[in-house]
């Protein structure tokens, strides 16, 4: 939950005194839902395989939808793709893990 709210709170404020950059915002979205999806699949083993990366995508595109509305910020459907870029590495590490350590 506070992987959650931290991108929440980088995605929505305005302009966040605290700047995460990996030289490339595609490369920062990409990061941040790949450790949201690395988490959320380590934290629900039992849920269907698609929950987890599909409840994230709908979270990109909420971002975006709100980003729209924000002052100084931007919606663009880059961004999901990149999310869904993370959303899949992180699910892939994720599947990786489980078959290397098994719970």
């Amino acid at each position: 939950m506070l992987l959650v709210s931290g991108v929440a709170w980088l995605a929505f404020t305005p302009n966040p005194p605290l700047r995460v950059a990996a030289g490339w915002d595609k490369g920062e979205h990409a990061l941040a839902f790949a450790l949201l999806a690395l988490s959320a699949v380590r934290a629900f083993p039992g849920a269907p395989r698609l929950v987890c990366p599909g409840a994230l995508l709908g979270y990109g595109v909420l971002i975006e939808i709100v980003q729209a509305y924000v002052p100084g910020r931007s919606s663009e459907a880059a961004d999901v793709l990149a999310d869904l870029a993370g959303i899949l590495l992180g699910s892939l590490i994720a599947a990786g893990w489980r078959r290397i350590a098994p719970d």
